[in-house]
């Protein structure tokens, strides 16, 4: 499920919309292109997250894993990244999600933040991959190599 993107445009000015990507894919994430999107000249910090696929989980070995969303994960996900803005007082943040099947170290999930100074950037990069792994409705299938299965952020 590739969905275009709420708004991308590298470069823009603070005063332009701040939520500059928000995207669900079944394509691989591209670190650089989350990073072009935050890129504001009034920006003096940049801070990214990049979640990949482990190898292990609890002990157990993990061979790979399945991503699903919500029919409403989207618009979630929106509302994530625009009350991280708002709280933050941030030039920009992005978040992009993978969902389908990825493999060990594909990235599953890209997010970023811009701001003035470095320590608010820091702080709304990791309030947004916290709120976006609490609240946004996406699932995580882990296959180990045990044979066995694991369901993770299901309701």
């Amino acid at each position: 499920m590739t969905v275009r993107p709420l708004v991308y445009a590298p470069g823009m000015s603070a005063e332009l919309p701040v939520v500059r990507l928000v995207e669900l894919r079944e394509t691989p994430l591209d670190v650089a292109e989350v990073l072009r999107a935050v890129e504001d000249p009034t920006a003096g910090g940049v801070a990214v997250f990049v979640g990949n696929v482990r190898d292990h989980d609890h002990g157990a070995s993990v061979d790979g894993l399945d991503y699903s969303a919500h029919p409403s994960a989207l618009d979630r996900l929106r509302e994530v990244t625009g009350r991280i803005a708002e709280t933050y007082n941030v030039r920009a943040v992005a978040a992009v999600h993978r969902v389908g099947t990825l493999g060990i170290g594909d990235a599953a999930v890209v997010v970023a933040a811009a701001a003035a100074h470095r320590g608010v950037a820091l702080d709304a990069c990791r309030a947004l991959i916290d709120e976006l792994k609490a609240t946004v409705p996406i699932w995580k299938h882990q296959l180990f190599s045990d044979g066995t299965d694991e369901w993770v952020g299901t309701p």
